[in-house]
């Protein structure tokens, strides 16, 4: 699961490559879009295996990927009812589930595209019969709009767009109704990658454009609650916090037409509700449980578990370096000490993830992730808060997100009493799902538990997301670092392996030197079905893609 044993940069410059001599071609499924026979529940029978039932702790807060504090469980609401421009490929893993291939760039709205031969822009070539859910035809102007307002709204969508070096609305530029190109600025290799993630979804201009009064030029509230895509999926019913019900759309042609006719997403927070539910069989799939109860149901014969490390992905504690006492190394350093570990791990994971501590005093590959050098060593904490501007301790908040408090609150626990031990007290600080988001772009919790993932799978990308000087929205530490800034930058657009090597064990390094974050551990995305689900693929946005799932 770790790539950097692989070489990226040959990968891509391989692909690259590839699409300046040929056009793609359509993918299996996108050439057969117009003669799909359209699934129809003929009797009681047929529409129980046409409707999926979900079980999550947390549910999507808005429909609009491009929101001012988006939630993560929107980034599934949104990849089914929105089509990107292209898509990933699919791979089986090495121990047989299906995931999704980030080496392998497939069509999904545009049915094909090729790269100007001196690699100056890219052009794309949309389905012409593609539409909206509302019968709308596709357009060239359609894409414009959608990148124009996701490199121009701010926060989490423009940087999304800027790690793809897609950054000014004069970039995207419409040939003709089915035509589209975008300018590149620089050679970047997540470009094209950045066109296949969630925020990359193309809306409706026309039926967007019709709800934005003067003050909202792009619609973000109507947008927030109403469905203006083109996906596999349109929107039945929405209620934050209780369910989304999504249907077919049945005129679907950016790839195989669905055999799930209805999907159900029902909001449990109880973890014991929604492991009793898929038990009972109420539902046909159950999301964020403890990593416990996904043990103990991989040993049942009536149902199945499946799961894998997430890529590019950990847990960790976060510590605001402009926020006092947060702004002494030292006090982090202690902090980074004191922490139990191994209770943490044992207590939560159980065995279904990847410990992320007690690894080598300096690192040494650009593996990622890997274990950073931190392990529990009170003496060694004692000596650093003994020179740093809090000797006999302190008092602080450690903030948490209320929807993943199945797997951080456990911990956020043991963070309590084992700071204690030093001399800290810890107060615990639940902040309610919805809010989180809004919570972590002000920048303003100075001690705080989280996860995150990227969506690339590339150490250079986690850490432009996470560590550079830019700021973005998961850089919870307000981390700020010049050296650290150029490490970045260098393995960005380094040319070959050893300089992209060297400038990702630098910035690993750096990370660890400074300890702003204290990675925790890699965990498993699991999810618990009925056998009688088939197709559920792992993807990087660690949500479900209902349209390769169904029901035998």
């Amino acid at each position: 699961m770790h790539a950097p044993e692989k070489n990226r940069l040959e990968i891509w410059t391989a692909l690259g490559a590839l699409l300046l001599c040929v056009a793609c071609r359509a993918a299996g499924g996108s050439s057969a879009a117009g003669k799909q026979e359209k699934p129809g529940a003929s009797s009681a029978g047929d529409a129980k295996l046409a409707t999926l039932i979900v079980a999550r702790e947390e549910g999507a807060n808005s429909l609009d990927i491009h929101g001012v504090g988006t939630n993560r469980p929107a980034y599934g609401t949104s990849w089914n009812l929105y089509d990107r421009l292209i898509s990933y490929g699919k791979k089986t893993s090495a121990d047989g589930q299906a995931m999704y291939d980030y080496q392998k760039l497939e069509p999904e709205l545009a049915e094909r595209w090729e790269v100007d031969p001196e690699q100056r822009f890219v052009t794309f070539h949309l389905r012409p019969d593609a539409t909206f859910h509302d019968g709308t035809e596709v357009s060239a102007e359609d894409v414009k709009w959608s990148f124009d307002r996701a490199v121009s709204i701010g926060g989490f969508p423009t940087f999304q767009m800027k790690a793809g070096s897609l950054e000014k609305t004069d970039q995207f530029q419409v040939v003709d109704p089915h035509t589209f190109r975008i300018q590149f600025l620089r050679k970047d290799k997540f470009t094209l990658p950045d066109l296949g993630v969630p925020v990359a979804a193309i809306y409706n201009s026309k039926l967007a454009k019709s709800h934005a009064p003067a003050d909202d030029p792009w619609a973000q509230q109507w947008l927030k609650s109403n469905d203006a895509g083109g996906g596999a999926f349109k929107l039945k019913q929405f209620e934050p916090g209780v369910q989304e019900v999504f249907e077919r759309f049945d005129n679907w042609k950016s790839g195989p037409l669905p055999k799930l006719a209805k999907v159900i997403v029902r909001v449990i927070p109880s973890a014991a509700t929604r492991r009793a539910m898929i038990e009972r069989g109420d539902v046909d799939m159950s999301f964020d449980l403890p990593p416990r109860d996904f043990a103990e149901l991989a040993q049942k014969s009536e149902l199945r578990v499946q799961g894998m490390p997430v890529e590019n992905f950990m847990w960790f504690i976060d510590m605001n370096v402009t926020k006092p006492p947060f702004d002494d190394v030292n006090v982090r350093r202690a902090i980074a000490a004191a922490l139990p570990y191994e209770e943490m791990y044992a207590s939560s994971v159980f065995g279904r993830g990847r410990k992320l501590y007690g690894g080598m005093a300096a690192i040494a590959t650009a593996e990622w992730p890997q274990p950073y050098p931190y392990a529990t060593d009170l003496d060694k904490a004692k000596a650093f808060l003994a020179k740093s501007s809090q000797p006999n301790g302190f008092k602080t908040k450690l903030y948490f997100n209320l929807g993943l408090a199945t797997m951080a609150e456990p911990v956020a626990l043991l963070v309590q009493q084992g700071l204690k031990k030093i001399n800290v007290e810890v107060e615990l600080e639940k902040i309610p799902a919805a809010n989180w988001r809004a919570e972590m772009g002000k920048k303003s919790m100075p001690f705080l538990m989280n996860d995150m993932g990227g969506w690339l799978n590339y150490p250079d990308y986690f850490f432009f997301w996470n560590y550079h000087g830019q700021n973005a929205v998961f850089n919870t530490m307000s981390y700020q670092n010049t050296e650290m800034d150029r490490f970045i930058d260098a393995a960005r657009f380094a040319d070959d392996k050893a300089k992209y090597d060297q400038s990702v064990i630098a910035f690993i390094n750096k990370a660890v030197e400074d300890a702003p974050r204290i990675p925790l551990f890699q965990t498993n995305l699991d999810v618990a079905m009925k056998p009688s689900v088939k197709g559920y693929t792992y993807w990087f946005h660690r949500q479900a893609d209902f349209r390769q799932i169904y029901r035998d």
